[in-house]
Protein backbone atom coordinates (compact mmCIF):
# COMPACT_ATOMS: atom_id res chain seq x y z
CA UNK A 1 0.00 0.00 0.00
CA UNK A 2 1.32 3.65 -0.83
CA UNK A 3 1.48 5.60 2.34
CA UNK A 4 0.21 9.26 1.38
CA UNK A 5 2.64 12.33 1.65
CA UNK A 6 1.78 14.63 4.57
CA UNK A 7 0.65 16.98 2.35
CA UNK A 8 -2.23 14.66 1.01
CA UNK A 9 -3.36 13.53 4.67
CA UNK A 10 -3.67 16.99 5.75
CA UNK A 11 -5.60 17.30 2.14
CA UNK A 12 -8.24 14.67 2.42
CA UNK A 13 -8.56 15.39 6.47
CA UNK A 14 -10.04 19.07 5.29
CA UNK A 15 -11.54 17.22 2.34
CA UNK A 16 -13.32 15.10 4.95
CA UNK A 17 -13.86 17.89 7.42
CA UNK A 18 -15.46 20.26 4.51
CA UNK A 19 -17.84 17.10 3.43
CA UNK A 20 -18.92 16.96 7.16
CA UNK A 21 -20.17 20.79 7.44
CA UNK A 22 -21.85 20.01 4.72
CA UNK A 23 -23.76 17.35 6.44
CA UNK A 24 -22.87 14.30 4.97
CA UNK A 25 -20.48 10.98 6.64
CA UNK A 26 -18.63 8.38 4.89
CA UNK A 27 -19.99 5.11 5.14
CA UNK A 28 -18.19 1.67 3.53
CA UNK A 29 -20.44 -0.38 1.13
CA UNK A 30 -19.35 -3.94 0.51
CA UNK A 31 -19.58 -5.09 -2.86
CA UNK A 32 -19.65 -8.89 -4.19
CA UNK A 33 -16.19 -9.69 -5.19
CA UNK A 34 -16.47 -10.14 -9.51
CA UNK A 35 -12.74 -11.83 -9.29
CA UNK A 36 -14.03 -14.74 -7.14
CA UNK A 37 -14.31 -17.80 -9.18
CA UNK A 38 -18.02 -18.85 -9.89
CA UNK A 39 -18.97 -15.48 -10.00
CA UNK A 40 -20.29 -15.12 -13.42
CA UNK A 41 -21.94 -18.56 -13.53
CA UNK A 42 -24.20 -17.34 -10.07
CA UNK A 43 -24.92 -13.88 -12.36
CA UNK A 44 -26.01 -15.81 -15.11
CA UNK A 45 -28.24 -18.49 -12.95
CA UNK A 46 -29.78 -15.30 -11.42
CA UNK A 47 -30.51 -13.77 -14.43
CA UNK A 48 -32.04 -16.88 -15.81
CA UNK A 49 -34.56 -16.88 -12.27
CA UNK A 50 -35.46 -13.52 -13.44
CA UNK A 51 -36.39 -14.21 -16.06
CA UNK A 52 -38.33 -17.18 -15.62
CA UNK A 53 -40.48 -14.95 -12.92
CA UNK A 54 -40.98 -12.65 -15.53
CA UNK A 55 -41.99 -14.77 -17.98
CA UNK A 56 -44.77 -15.85 -15.80
CA UNK A 57 -46.15 -13.04 -14.61
CA UNK A 58 -48.83 -12.52 -16.54
CA UNK A 59 -49.49 -8.69 -16.33
CA UNK A 60 -45.70 -7.51 -16.22
CA UNK A 61 -45.63 -6.85 -19.94
CA UNK A 62 -49.03 -4.96 -20.24
CA UNK A 63 -47.54 -2.86 -16.68
CA UNK A 64 -44.21 -2.40 -19.06
CA UNK A 65 -46.34 -0.87 -21.71
CA UNK A 66 -49.01 1.24 -19.97
CA UNK A 67 -45.57 2.61 -18.81
CA UNK A 68 -43.76 3.39 -21.75
CA UNK A 69 -47.14 5.01 -23.23
CA UNK A 70 -47.64 7.00 -20.53
CA UNK A 71 -44.29 8.01 -20.74
CA UNK A 72 -44.28 8.67 -24.80
CA UNK A 73 -47.22 10.88 -24.33
CA UNK A 74 -45.33 13.04 -21.50
CA UNK A 75 -42.55 15.59 -23.33
CA UNK A 76 -38.68 15.59 -22.37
Amino acid sequence: MIMPTPEQARSGTRRRTSLRAAGLRPVQIWVPDTTRPGFADECHRQSLTVARADNADEGLLELLDDVLADLEDKPI
